[in-house]
């Protein structure tokens, strides 16, 4: 059963499950959802924990032992399995299933780790394990999901605040939900009648947002400069190499080509071709109307200077003339300026 982290601690008070399938690239949600589990364990009568960590010489007999093995001060055991890469192999596969096949009332199973595919949640281990509990992706929070666990966060901790102190939270901390928690509980030991003011919030709170380059290829599609510069200046300030925001923008300038293209000819668009899901597909229609042959002609000029510019070394602030050819992508009239 696939339970979101907003619903998880209202599906832990129905009862808990002997497996809970913990997985995404979001350690706040993560974290939360692992100490949920913890608190609920706890009033249960699962007094020992036992936390293992499956890396690559990791002994599954362990996990074996310790679901066989009960303390003298406690008759019901809670163990943390650590997955890193999601995957177990195939003596850990083997022994997740066989655990799943003589489930105990009295042992309690949390296994945890990074993002999962599609195949580790169709493998044979994972479906029966899901099938007999729990499974709580945790992904990053963007748009109105973020503002909406932003406010209960802050509502669950006393505080009040308008939806402008929301937003400047959401924008200061956006992909980065545990420092917005940190900030949440600043404020409230800042502002104890739990009412800070817009102004008092702006001095308070440190941005701390973090981004990707997909990130920021969507923003591009949906030309807004201001975030597309902020992100590059965070992607800058975490050491991101150029080249790889070089590689994300020539990738979805070949994208937007071959949309383009189909469009000249009053071609149908095959979204699946190109692998672009349903809910990007108005990103990519949104840019289509803004960018002409012309300035994706423009585009693939100064693509081309800053590419083989890159592979020689010539480039002094490459983020600078990455700001340039992102608001390209806008389209802004750059046209006209070298990007030395």
């Amino acid at each position: 059963m696939q339970v979101y982290p907003n619903r998880f601690a209202a599906s832990l008070n129905k009862g808990l499950q002997p497996f809970y399938l913990i997985f995404g690239d979001e350690p706040q949600q993560k974290l939360t959802a692992i100490n949920q589990v913890r608190e609920i364990a706890l009033q249960n009568g699962f007094d020992e924990r036992q936390t293992l960590v499956a890396d690559a010489q990791f002994d599954w007999q362990k996990l074996l032992e310790a679901t066989q093995t009960l303390s003298l001060f406690s008759s019901r055991q809670y163990i943390e399995l650590e997955l890193p890469t999601g995957k177990p192999g195939t003596q850990g596969s083997k022994i997740l299933s066989e655990l799943s096949a003589k489930s105990n009332p009295d042992i309690l199973l949390v296994i945890y780790g990074a993002k999962i595919g599609k195949d580790v949640q169709n493998s044979k281990w994972f479906k029966s394990l899901d099938k007999q509990g729990v499974y709580v992706p945790c992904y990053p929070l963007e748009g109105n999901a973020l503002q909406q666990w932003l406010m209960e966060q802050m509502r669950t901790q006393g505080l009040h605040a308008s939806s402008d102190v929301t937003q400047l939270l959401g924008e200061y901390c956006e992909g980065n939900l545990l420092a917005a928690s940190q900030e949440i509980e600043k404020l409230c030991l800042l502002y104890p009648n739990g009412n800070p003011t817009l102004e008092q919030v702006e001095q308070a709170v440190v941005d701390q947002s973090r981004y990707n380059v997909f990130q920021l290829i969507d923003v591009l599609l949906a030309g807004d400069s201001q975030k597309s510069v902020k992100m590059l200046y965070r992607l800058e300030s975490e050491g991101i190499e150029p080249n790889i925001v070089m590689w994300a923008l020539t990738r979805e300038w070949q994208v937007l080509r071959a949309l383009q293209a189909s469009k000249q000819l009053g071609q149908p668009i095959n979204w699946n071709q190109h692998r672009i899901w349903k809910n990007r597909q108005g990103l990519y229609l949104s840019a289509l109307q803004r960018l002409t042959p012309l300035h994706m002609q423009q585009l693939q000029q100064k693509l081309n200077v800053m590419d083989n510019a890159l592979k020689q070394s010539q480039v002094l602030r490459p983020y600078v003339e990455l700001c340039h050819l992102c608001l390209l992508f806008i389209p802004m009239p750059l046209k006209d300026f070298a990007l030395n």
